[in-house]
């Protein structure tokens, strides 16, 4: 894998889905590496409120994936197989603890690309939202991203 990467992330919320709404996704470039086993990628995500960017750092291991974004929102977000983790989501418009209960964390890599898939339920302020899927496909910028579902 190349340094220089394109990052797709896709995100749905099943509740929400019913009512047209639910699914998020996003195609950006991003920095790749790897160290100790674990895969690091960098990348910068624009917030329609603040000027500034949000710097996000996804870490992909065997059996978790791991979010923290530092900015305008500020969270670390531990996705780890069978496990439930708190952490605190703050924002200009006030802070809240979220909760990620995560069921199945799979990941598949080959010479072309990395794949995460997580499976989880979302708690805001201790209280259930949604049960949640989150996508991450990892390819070279070279190579282009394919339209893996």
């Amino acid at each position: 894998m190349t340094k220089d990467v394109l990052l797709r992330v896709k995100g749905l919320q099943y509740e929400l889905l019913e009512q047209g709404q639910g699914d998020v996704e996003t195609i950006t470039p991003a920095e790749y590496y790897q160290l100790d086993g674990v895969h690091y990628i960098q990348y910068d995500e624009v917030a329609s409120d603040s000027p500034l960017p949000i710097k996000n750092l996804l870490k992909i291991g065997a059996d978790y994936l791991e979010l923290s974004k530092k900015g305008a929102v500020n969270v670390d977000m531990i996705f780890e197989e069978k496990k439930k983790s708190l952490s605190s989501y703050s924002t200009p418009f006030g802070e809240v603890t979220i909760g990620v209960d995560t069921g199945a964390v799979r990941t598949t890599e080959d010479e072309k690309q990395i794949l995460v898939e997580v499976d989880y339920r979302l708690d805001v302020n201790y209280v259930h939202m949604a049960d949640c899927k989150i996508s991450a496909q990892v390819t070279s910028r070279a190579t282009g991203l394919s339209l893996t579902e």
